[in-house]
């Protein structure tokens, strides 16, 4: 599966963006998603996941109650729409999947990943 993360940009502190995810490929619901981001000079961090039929998510304690991911399967698409932003969300946000169906946070867990979108939140 190829996937393609869009959406990035340049915010101010409180705003909001939406990232995308677009897969092709082998169909998206055969896949868990997830969202990761790495900031310069940090390691690659968990952000949020999804089952493949949506009804499961997990999120990293830092974006829980600012950020919701969602996915619609008929459009091979996974979304990270992400409100009251603050400077420290500030990164490259990559999405991943993976075929095994568990719900899971570390990136070492993912087969799959796109090429990454950045995020700035200025303050």
């Amino acid at each position: 599966v190829q996937l393609q993360a869009s959406g990035g940009g340049l915010v101010q502190a409180g705003g909001s963006l939406r990232l995308s995810c677009a897969a092709s490929g082998r169909t998206s619901s055969s896949y868990t998603l997830g969202w990761f981001r790495q900031a310069p000079g940090k390691e690659r961090e968990f952000v949020a996941v999804i089952s493949r039929g949506g009804s499961s998510t997990n999120y990293a304690d830092s974006v829980k109650g600012r950020f919701t991911i969602s996915r619609d399967n008929a459009k091979n698409t996974v979304y990270l729409q992400m409100n009251s932003l603050k400077p420290e969300d500030t990164a490259i946000y990559y999405c991943a999947a993976d075929v095994s169906g568990w719900i899971m946070t570390m990136p070492s867990e993912y087969e799959y990943w796109g090429r990454g979108t950045q995020v700035t939140v200025s303050s």
